[in-house]
């Protein structure tokens, strides 16, 4: 038997697992950013998530970071072919390139962190195959296989495959931190088979997130996490399936106002209010646990506020909101912080000088 067939035996094996047994007994893990000298900040990760671009664009973004106290910055990518195109071949390709590999040793001289957070699934698990086999995609609402987005939770091929490129793409990632974001399609729909159906968005995200991390923890980092992305239309906590005890907590209010703080629960932006939100964190929190649980926030998303479209926006920074949104995520005993930072390279620079990064690391740093 060939090296890549008995590795699907193993993954298809690990994916039969994960079916039959959906609910495990829960703990939390806690992973640490790294820390300044004196007292220790009370935020643990004090991250930013960049594009690829961002990172070409302006490359002394490891420098700023530090100047800044962060700890951590991650790469993304944004899969719109609307806006900008990128798939996980891309990201490899900057990870191996001399560039990319600058970037890593920059990063690791200044005592920073790298991650990866990308929305993956279509990478992971390739439109190619759907004519090979169609059961491992998803069930649309007119009761019809479709390669369009995401995959089908129970099928044991589909979550095999998607485990198997996970491990392969982990191999060239290994973000400095274990932790890893393979995420499900940006905000589109799951599965709608009759296994399927009986479980929400987010119990079918998580059922796919404890074969991955297994088989990350089995294959490439013994010590691997994961992350579980709450956001649009995995924002619920899941209610029939239990997290491996190495999958953490992402939470990505995208829909909220960043006009007024979080904590203003009666403040709606879409179709859910803050408190609604906010509601859906604490549920979530008490499923996932709060020491490993990460904030992805968008505070200084460019790309977002510019409507992903170039030329880049200036950013309407809010102190006193970011502030307030801080004392709230405090308050949960929530310790890992980041956001989206798309769209800072040189052209923003040019266009309306230097960013609030100071700022934002200023205030992260400054709980104790």
């Amino acid at each position: 038997m060939s090296n890549s067939a008995h590795s699907r035996r193993q993954f298809a094996k690990a994916a039969g697992l994960a079916l039959a047994a959906l609910a495990v007994p829960h703990r939390s893990s806690s992973q640490e950013g790294v820390e300044r000298d004196g007292p220790s900040p009370f935020f643990k990760t004090r991250g930013i998530v960049l594009l690829i671009s961002d990172l070409l664009s302006l490359d002394d973004w490891p420098a700023r970071a530090k100047r800044a106290g962060l700890t951590t910055v991650a790469t993304h990518f944004i899969t719109n072919p609307r806006f900008e195109h990128h798939t996980m071949q891309h990201l490899t390709n900057f990870v191996k390139s001399e560039t990319g590999q600058r970037f890593r040793e920059e990063c690791a001289q200044l005592g920073l962190h790298v991650e990866h957070e990308t929305h993956a699934m279509s990478d992971l698990l390739p439109r190619s195959l759907f004519k090979k086999d169609p059961t491992m995609f998803r069930m649309n609402e007119e009761d019809e296989r479709t390669p369009q987005f995401n995959f089908c939770a129970h099928s044991r091929a589909g979550i095999a495959t998607i485990c198997e490129n996970s491990v392969t793409y982990a191999e060239v990632l290994k973000p400095t931190t274990g932790r890893y974001f393979f995420w499900i399609d940006d905000a589109r729909p799951m599965c709608r088979c009759p296994e399927c159906r009986l479980y929400s968005d987010s119990d079918q995200a998580l059922i796919l997130e404890n074969a991955v991390v297994n088989a990350l923890r089995g294959h490439v980092d013994p010590g691997a996490t994961l992350a579980h992305l709450a956001y649009a239309n995995t924002m619920k906590p899941p209610i029939q399936v239990k997290p491996e005890p190495d999958v953490f907590l992402e939470f990505a209010p995208i829909n909220r106002s960043w006009e007024h703080p979080l904590r203003q629960r009666d403040v709606k932006r879409g179709s859910l209010t803050h408190g609604e939100l906010l509601d859906m964190l604490d549920a979530n929190l008490e499923i996932f646990g709060k020491d490993s649980a990460q904030v992805l926030e968008y505070w200084l998303d460019v790309s977002m506020f510019s409507g992903w479209k170039r030329p880049p926006k200036k950013l309407p920074w809010n102190r006193e909101v970011f502030l307030d949104d801080l004392r709230t995520y405090c308050g949960r005993g929530i310790r890992h912080i980041t956001s989206f930072g798309a769209f800072i390279d040189a052209q923003y620079i040019q266009l309306h000088g230097e960013p609030p990064i100071g700022d934002y690391g200023a205030a992260l740093c400054g709980y104790q």
